[in-house]
């Protein structure tokens, strides 16, 4: 059986379809929301308006690479997070189109958050089925998250630390865009990063398993000022984000010692975030970049185990 994901996040419309008998995904598909110059993303009414018009298009995408009269069931990112009052209103454009498709083909559907998909996908791109038995460290970073989550498999069953204040993503997107880049910025900003030679400290602000960030947009902001070159600046950035995760990630091990820890969202696409905590953690796992930013390829994943007994396999 074939299973449909959809996930209409705040920054990109997204579509994956995942094969139970085979356990892998056999095709996806993802456009990034347009955002003007300057801006630092999109009012919901307008994302819900993109989303909107994107959707039919990217389906009949999908049909000439798969049988969609195939699918079994259908899974779509309803809300952001597994918590009480999580919500979006761009997420409501996803849920529409799911349930026009499920009525449609008599199939079920099944309601699932957007964080739930980026755990799933970071989960099995990491290891195929075998880390979703068991119980894991598991951090989503992206521009609306810095969430270091205690989970079992793909449930997240307790937050145990964040942002008090900006998200990575944030001051990832918000340098970039200062430098002259579309929104979101975090594969440019990793490009100049990587261009960068230089030995970096970076001063991060890390309390246990709770971090700050507006901080590091100060820094960077200074950094620019004082003549620094943007390649520094991004390698700058980026290295405090991930020695923050490292400190966080080394606080919540002292409570859960020995599980391992993976890094999902679209800031941790990065090269220069996974090699620096790469050569300085152990036991912990990094995703390809589809499998890391935002995507539907989690919620399919979710939505076949949630209709049949999903085999075991690996990548």
């Amino acid at each position: 059986m074939l299973t449909l994901g959809i996930d209409t996040s705040n920054y990109a419309t997204s579509l994956a379809v995942f094969d139970t008998d085979a356990g892998e995904v056999v095709c996806d598909a993802k456009k990034f929301l347009p955002v003007r110059p300057g801006q630092l993303g999109l009012r919901q009414s307008d994302a819900v308006f993109h989303h909107t018009a994107a959707l039919p298009q990217m389906l009949e995408e999908l049909s000439h690479r798969t049988d969609l009269t195939a699918i079994g069931a259908v899974g779509v990112s309803a809300r952001p997070r597994p918590v009480e009052k999580s919500y979006m209103p761009c997420f409501l454009a996803g849920v529409n189109a799911a349930a026009a498709f499920s009525l449609a083909q008599g199939i079920p559907l099944v309601q699932l958050t957007h964080q739930e998909g980026h755990i799933a996908a970071a989960l099995f791109a990491a290891s195929g089925s075998e880390l979703f038995d068991r119980q894991v460290l598991v951090f989503h970073i992206s521009g609306g998250t810095t969430d270091l989550l205690f989970c079992e498999g793909a449930n997240p069953v307790q937050c145990l630390g964040t942002s008090g204040d900006l998200y990575a993503g944030q001051a990832v997107d918000r340098l970039g865009v200062r430098l002259g880049y579309a929104f979101p910025a975090g594969a440019d900003v990793s490009r100049l990063a990587a261009c960068c030679s230089e030995d970096i400290r970076p001063k991060v602000s890390v309390k246990g398993t709770t971090c700050s960030f507006s901080g590091l947009e100060n820094q960077c902001v200074k950094l620019l000022e004082e003549g620094r070159s943007p390649e520094y600046v991004c390698k700058y950035c980026l290295l405090c984000v991930a020695e923050t995760l490292r400190r966080m990630a080394n606080a919540a091990r002292e409570q859960y010692p020995g599980l391992t820890v993976v890094f999902a969202g679209g800031v941790m696409s990065s090269e220069i975030v996974r090699d620096y905590i790469l050569t300085r953690m152990q036991n912990v796992r990094f995703v390809p970049g589809k499998f890391a930013s935002d995507n539907a390829i989690g919620i399919s994943i979710l939505a076949a185990k949630g209709v049949s007994a999903w085999p075991t396999t690996s990548m």
